[in-house]
């Protein structure tokens, strides 16, 4: 017999209230956003006051790190945004373009948010002076934590589950995760890919980039730890696509495991194709830093 485990019992609301007839609810994936960057903010001021960890004077003053939190979040929402619009839906955005900034309709790319990132990182870094890779250092240093958090709120919300599987930690999702799914012993089991992508781009690797800093000193060579996330983010999610369902626009009769590039009887899907510029980049940007004395 199949054995699988019973989604629990979890809402995607903390709570809601109704006020003046209208109803407002605090949902979990609102709260890792909020949790995640309050979190990373606090690590980075931690890290920029304690000069042992610099090779010359700190990258940014505590107060320069509450203005670029501002500029992260700006970076996150709109660059995640409009990456899902060019990357996943581009058709159906161009017949509706009303609908592109309706984020509470939820479609957010990760891959689109690091780029809205990169591009407030040199804007900071070039306004207020200081080197581009040593925030940037800060900023990836730090992400891992809001990726563990959103990941597990994925969970939580029943989304981005995985492809069907027979393995005994196969989760029932409720909902639409029960279409198009073979059931094996009248099971519908799915990977919990959102948990294993909270487990390698979240915790591991946000273990590793912080040890690394506070343990090795990996600031003394800027872009290292940059490069380091590039890096793993990517290898991590290039392997959890292949256990993650590909997105609804892509699956097709002729292509049911939704690659969005096919190669004979193989392919890759969206999230692998985004991935290996990261982690081409996170190579090259890891021997840069490398090759600079400490």
């Amino acid at each position: 017999m199949l054995a699988a485990i019973p989604f629990p019992p979890l809402s995607p609301e903390i709570l809601s209230v109704t006020l003046f007839g209208m109803e407002f609810a605090m949902r979990w994936y609102a709260m890792a956003y909020i949790v995640g960057i309050v979190l990373g903010w606090r690590l980075i001021v931690a890290t920029v006051k304690r000069p042992a960890l610099w090779p010359e004077q700190p990258a940014m003053t505590p107060a320069q790190v509450e203005d670029l939190l501002t500029w992260v979040v700006l970076g996150v929402i709109l660059g995640g945004r409009l990456g899902f619009v060019l990357f996943y839906q581009p058709g159906y955005y161009l017949a509706n373009p009303s609908e592109i900034l309706m984020v509470w309709q939820g479609g957010m790319s990760f891959h689109g948010g690091l780029l809205g990132v990169l591009v407030v990182n040199y804007v900071f870094a070039w306004r207020h002076g200081v080197r581009p890779l040593w925030v940037a250092d800060m900023m990836c240093m730090v992400a891992p934590i809001g990726i563990f958090l959103g990941r597990i709120a994925n969970f939580i919300n029943a989304e981005l589950w995985g492809r069907p599987t027979e393995m005994p930690w196969g989760v029932i999702f409720p909902g639409g995760a029960a279409q198009d799914c073979p059931a094996v012993a009248g099971l519908c089991a799915r990977h919990p890919s959102q948990l294993y992508e909270a487990g390698l781009e979240g915790l591991l690797l946000g273990a590793l980039l912080i040890s690394l800093v506070y343990m090795r000193r990996a600031l003394r060579w800027p872009g290292l730890i940059a490069g380091l996330f590039l890096l793993g983010y990517g290898a991590s999610r290039f392997a959890v696509e292949f256990y993650r369902q590909a997105d609804a626009q892509f699956i097709t009769p002729d292509n049911p495991l939704g690659y969005a590039l096919q190669f004979g009887g193989a392919g890759l899907s969206m999230g692998q194709i985004l991935s290996l510029p990261m982690i081409a980049v996170g190579l090259i940007v890891i021997l840069f830093a490398r090759r600079r004395p400490a």
